[in-house]
């Protein structure tokens, strides 16, 4: 009970009053135990607005591996370079982002944040018109500092908007709003970029001259880059709020010890094993998502707005599932429940590769399904009772993500090689090497079974 309750209930045992009076009195204070308290509602809209910012650049991102891949005529491992700079800077940039907020304030945070992303779209415009990829990958770095920044930042000031009674449901709130920008990113991936791919394919492409192949690749990344600039004026509508808004009491910045932090932080085998599990999930989330459009273009034969058709329904199974799941987690176990759908995700990856189209198909959008609940679970029982050293340890968490920098282009490599082709003599070629490239995935999942059976007595 916090002093504010504390201070109700004595001034109304201290009241001469009836029941009715109580009642008002009770009703007035309301607010002060709302989920997002009056006084804070404009803030949350703006960090609300932060989260469906970063699911739809998450998800737009995973499209433009097969979209560079035909505009500059790559290799599979060459366009997951995108991955590896935007999950790359998630990595470089958690730790300073935590020094930040605990330093400064969540606001400065935001305003970083939000001013990285901002210059590192607007790096679309020269590398569109140079027809330059690695600028692209610079921009892509750039902008994706920004989300790293805000995605430390903003989970830890929703919760600072109110009281402590209500935190948990405030950020659950919040978070219910992710999912939404990721089907956006989908819509505009498939609508706005793929759906305006040139529908040359690699060999015609190879018989065009080089003023042909320049115009055609002018108007690709025109609409490429088109989302991302666009969404500079969102992005800078909410800096504005924030720049003119100055940090509450609560919000102050403070002093942190790193070395003591990171100490401390080491010696918990719950965080750690948490950290690596992280890394292992995030990486394989994003290379079953990049590499999805390519597995439905190679086993079913469409092109990439009719492939990414599959994408979009494996993330409406992921939303639906993770809103089922955390159901479900009032009565059981969170650690029991990743075990369960780790072992299931082992069953239906092997089914992504072993099964015929009609089947594999299913599974590999049932893989969703199972990854749907182990973001927020493996981030809870890793963080769970470290008191100061939750800013530093979410950061840790974050920096996981450089999974899907390191695990991305490795599928890609096991695709292009198809080394592992041998795997399913069932097929053969290009189809082969994309099927068992799926066991990458195996593995992850093997990885999160373990951490999930490590925690399985304990409870969140």
């Amino acid at each position: 009970m916090d002093n504010t309750r504390k201070i109700h209930e004595t001034e109304l045992s201290d009241m001469d009053i009836d029941d009715g009076k109580a009642k008002k009195y009770h009703e007035s204070n309301l607010i002060s135990d709302s989920v997002v308290p009056k006084q804070y509602v404009g803030h949350f809209i703006m960090l609300v607005s932060c989260f469906i910012l970063w699911g739809l650049l998450n998800n737009m991102t995973d499209n433009l591996v097969p979209a560079f891949g035909k505009i500059f005529m790559m290799k599979s491992v060459d366009s997951s370079y995108v991955q590896m700079s935007f999950y790359g800077a998630y990595a470089v940039l958690a730790i300073p982002a935590a020094i930040i907020i605990k330093k400064w304030s969540y606001r400065t945070g935001v305003l970083m944040g939000l001013g990285l992303y901002i210059v590192g779209a607007f790096g679309y415009i020269p590398a569109s018109i140079l027809q330059n990829y690695n600028i692209f990958l610079v921009s892509i770095f750039i902008l994706a500092g920004g989300l790293s920044i805000l995605e430390t930042t903003c989970n830890p000031f929703i919760i600072s908007l109110g009281s402590e009674e209500t935190s948990v449901r405030r950020l659950n709130f919040a978070q219910a709003f992710n999912p939404m920008g990721s089907l956006m990113g989908i819509l505009l991936a498939k609508f706005v970029i793929l759906g305006n791919l040139n529908e040359a394919t690699y060999e015609q492409r190879l018989t065009m001259s080089s003023g042909e192949l320049k115009m055609i690749r002018a108007k690709e990344l025109m609409w490429l880059g088109a989302p991302y600039i666009g969404l500079i004026v969102i992005a800078f509508i909410i800096w504005i709020f924030f720049y003119r808004k100055r940090s509450s009491a609560k919000d102050e910045g403070g002093d942190l010890n790193i070395v003591n932090s990171f100490k401390t932080l080491l010696s918990i085998p719950r965080y750690v094993f948490g950290v690596i599990t992280q890394f292992f999930y995030v990486g394989m989330q994003i290379a079953v998502w990049t590499w999805m459009t390519k597995y439905v273009m190679t086993t079913r034969g469409v092109p990439e707005d009719k492939a990414v058709e599959i994408y979009l329904i494996a993330m409406l199974v992921f939303i639906a599932c993770r809103w089922i799941c955390t159901g479900f987690m009032k009565k059981i176990d969170p650690a029991k429940m990743m075990t369960f759908m780790a072992t299931l995700g082992v069953i239906v990856t092997l089914g992504a590769i072993y099964l015929p189209t009609q089947y594999s198909i299913i599974c590999l959008i049932l893989i969703s399904g199972c990854m749907s609940l182990m973001f927020p679970t493996i981030y809870g029982i890793a963080l769970k009772d470290l008191g100061e050293e939750v800013k530093l340890g979410a950061a840790g968490l974050i920096m996981a993500i450089l999974g899907g920098a390191v695990i991305t282009p490795f599928m890609g490599k096991i695709i292009d090689s198809g080394v592992l082709a041998i795997l399913a003599p069932s097929y053969s070629g290009v189809e082969a090497a994309v099927r068992t490239s799926y066991f990458v995935a195996v593995l992850c999942f093997v990885v999160i079974l373990a951490y999930s059976v490590f925690n399985r007595k304990k409870v969140i």
